[in-house]
């Protein structure tokens, strides 16, 4: 599941204590992992900017602290937002933490209002891939305990010092979020472990065009962890259960493995509830 508002009847004050309940709610259900966005405004398909929104990774730290089982991962971060020594940095001290539960979800970044707003520089959408790309470098260098000199166009490193190392050898898996099919996909084929697509009428061509992309740099396809971004909407008392079995049984077919999105109403723990009774068991199936 992914945890994209934090805008709940008790207000910041009992903040805490209603995410501690959704998280392990969810991990004792049997969600596989739980996501949080990399926004620091709210973005519009879900509320107005002034809603409440948590900082990603503070928020990732609190959540493992939380659970047990469950992967923790954004969806996704924003290559702009941070510097990739420290980003690496940031995952390896949540893989450690968590007992070698991190992943790193990552992309090129698309909001620009709330850069603009923070003062986050926002360079043309190129420069972003570009970007993008010695981070993933970066990532995987220094996650392997390699202190070599890091020298690219963007970034430059004179030691790349990681310690504690990640557990999860040989690094927390990379997500890669958006499905741009001459640069992102591409960026997938290459350094990724997952890709988190859109469900849609598109969908089997993104994934066509994913295996395009392996086959031109050598990576086997099937290594890849084929994930959408799908909304768990079951209704007002859990009528669309069928559904959604129904709906990820398809996806399934396609070779997708995991769909990831918000839970509708999550804040009631209800659904959590009845996805861990009726849905997952019934996925484990296909």
């Amino acid at each position: 599941m992914q945890i994209p508002d934090f805008t709940y009847p008790g207000g910041p004050a009992t903040l805490g204590v209603d995410l501690a309940r959704i998280a392990r709610t969810a991990d004792e259900a049997g969600f596989d992992t739980i996501a949080v966005m990399d926004h620091f405004f709210q973005i519009s398909v879900v509320g107005p900017p002034e809603n409440d929104m948590l900082e990603a990774y503070t928020t990732l730290g609190y959540v493992a602290a939380v659970t047990t089982r469950a992967c923790l991962l954004t969806l996704v971060t924003g290559t702009v937002y941070r510097h990739p020594g420290i980003l690496a940095k940031t995952v390896t001290t949540l893989d450690v933490l968590s007992g070698g539960r991190a992943w790193l979800g990552i992309g090129a970044a698309w909001n620009e209002e709330e850069s603009r707003g923070l003062g986050i520089p926002f360079p043309p959408v190129a420069e972003r891939f570009e970007r993008l790309e010695e981070t993933l470098r970066i990532y995987q260098q220094m996650c392997l305990g390699d202190e070599t000199p890091f020298t690219g166009r963007y970034y430059q490193l004179d030691r790349p010092l990681n310690r504690p190392l990640p557990l999860t050898r040989p690094y927390p898996p990379i997500m890669i979020g958006g499905g741009g099919e001459k640069k992102t996909l591409r960026l997938v084929a290459q350094y990724a472990d997952a890709c988190n697509l859109f469900p849609g009428p598109d969908l089997e061509r993104k994934l066509d065009v994913l295996r395009a992309h392996c086959d031109a740099v050598g990576r086997d396809y099937d290594e890849i962890h084929k994930t959408v971004y799908y909304r768990f909407d079951l209704g007002t008392a859990g009528e669309r259960t069928g559904t959604i079995v129904a709906e990820l049984e398809q996806l399934g077919k396609l070779g997708i493995d995991m769909a990831i999105g918000q839970v509708r109403d999550a804040y009631t723990l209800t659904p959590l509830e009845i996805i861990g009774r009726d849905i997952i068991p019934a996925v484990a199936e296909f």
